[in-house]
């Protein structure tokens, strides 16, 4: 038995917004917006707006383009973060804002070691690893993900400034336990910073209820924002008179245009912005924030794990006997929107997908074919279909008929 997905869709409460996004006419089966999200329509009018308004105003229109990190930040706090006003501003990308805070951190706690998962995003490594401090990585289930228990056990010697760990796994989808490992964190004394890129948006986040300390992430997965649209990050009210950044630029400054003076930190989480923003992204990630808002970050995520749930049928039913291995948990509480399938063929797999089955997934190594499932603009019979035209590629073959050359881009 499979699921029946055209009831699925009958009673998805949240279907009225796959109007709210661009699709083209006849193009491939989209499971990759965990690498980038689809153009919401309103997207595209704005930023025609904001074209005429460049082409009008001019330098004059810096009047109201110079507040937009904090204002944009504002609503992805109350939006998707369960953050509070003045925590959270978008700026830069990941990989900066991450090496501001994680910086920032150990320069309020010398001498202190940093926290990781060994099988962490690589960009938060080498930002970590660039930081001139002991590194301690904590080996963990390539599946499961970081538990609290192995965070507690890297932190009982008490010398830890600073844990830092993905929310959710960008391999396998694994959803960490956010509340028990930052209560390990603290227990050990240090400050926990989360990289939330591959859950805004797409699951309950509660940076606020849970006592986050810091956290980054990027907008153009689940939220849609536009190729390298800016990221995002957050410090907790009572931290952010405490750390410094480590890039003094002009849009951090108390008095930005003061420009006679000495750098003298912004109040408030504003002090983390450095140079000039991006208006055009600041004004795609507002769209795409506002649309989440909408829809209700609680309902995405009682879709994303009913679109995922749905998968996993489809799995044990049609990808099972032909040797496909779920690299997901199957737990819908530890899981995130996106589903691994594991197979010695992978990368030749997901290039058939592309060339000859009109499929667009992605690929990690070693073995993991991703299909992400953005619950505002799935269908449930985007998923049977994607997974069946994933079945008929494996059964027929047709991987052994694409070159297994890698590209840069997989």
């Amino acid at each position: 038995m499979t699921p029946d997905a055209e009831a699925l869709d009958r009673e998805d409460p949240l279907a009225r917004f796959r109007d709210e996004f661009v699709f083209e006419t006849g193009g491939p089966l989209y499971v990759d917006g965990n690498s980038l999200g689809r153009l919401p329509k309103r997207t595209r009018e704005r930023l025609a707006l904001l074209a005429d308004e460049w082409a009008t105003a001019l330098v004059r229109g810096w009047h109201e383009w110079v507040e937009l990190p904090a204002e944009v930040g504002d609503v992805l706090a109350k939006s998707v973060l369960g953050a509070r006003p003045g925590e959270v501003v978008v700026t830069d990308s990941v990989t900066v804002n991450l090496y501001k805070l994680a910086r920032a951190a150990l320069e309020a706690r010398p001498g202190r070691a940093v926290v990781t998962d060994a099988g962490n995003f690589p960009t938060d490594r080498y930002v970590l690893e660039g930081l001139d401090c002991e590194l301690r990585l904590v080996e963990t289930d390539p599946v499961d993900g970081p538990s609290a228990a192995a965070v507690e056990e890297a932190c009982a010697p008490g010398d830890v400034a600073l844990v830092t760990l993905s929310h959710v796994d960008y391999r396998s989808g694994a959803l960490a336990d956010l509340p028990a490992v930052t209560e390990a964190a603290h227990a050990g004394g240090a400050l926990m910073l989360w990289d939330l890129s591959h859950s805004a948006g797409a699951v309950p986040v509660g940076l606020e209820e849970h006592g986050v300390d810091l956290a980054v992430g990027c907008t153009y997965k689940y939220l849609n924002a536009g190729p390298g649209a800016p990221a995002f990050l957050y410090v907790r009210s009572a931290l952010q008179e405490e750390l410094r950044t480590p890039i003094q630029g002009w849009f951090g400054q108390r008095d930005q245009f003061a420009m006679e003076r000495p750098y003298e930190p912004a109040e408030g989480v504003a002090r983390f912005l450095a140079g000039t923003p991006s208006v055009a992204g600041l004004v795609a990630v507002r769209a795409g924030a506002e649309i989440a808002g909408e829809a209700g970050i609680d309902a995405i995520a009682a879709k994303g794990r009913a679109l995922t749930a749905c998968a996993f049928e489809l799995h044990d039913a049609l990808l099972a006997p032909l040797r496909v291995e779920l690299g997901t948990p199957r737990e819908p509480a530890r899981r995130g929107a996106h589903v691994a399938f594991r197979h010695p063929e992978g990368w030749r797999i997901c290039r058939a997908l592309v060339e000859r089955a009109a499929v667009v997934p992605d690929f990690r190594g070693p073995d993991t074919v991703r299909f992400a499932f953005p619950p505002l603009y799935t269908r449930f019979a985007d998923v049977r279909e994607a997974v069946e035209r994933l079945r008929r590629v494996i059964e027929r073959r047709e991987y052994l008929e694409v070159d297994a050359t890698l590209t840069r881009v997989t």
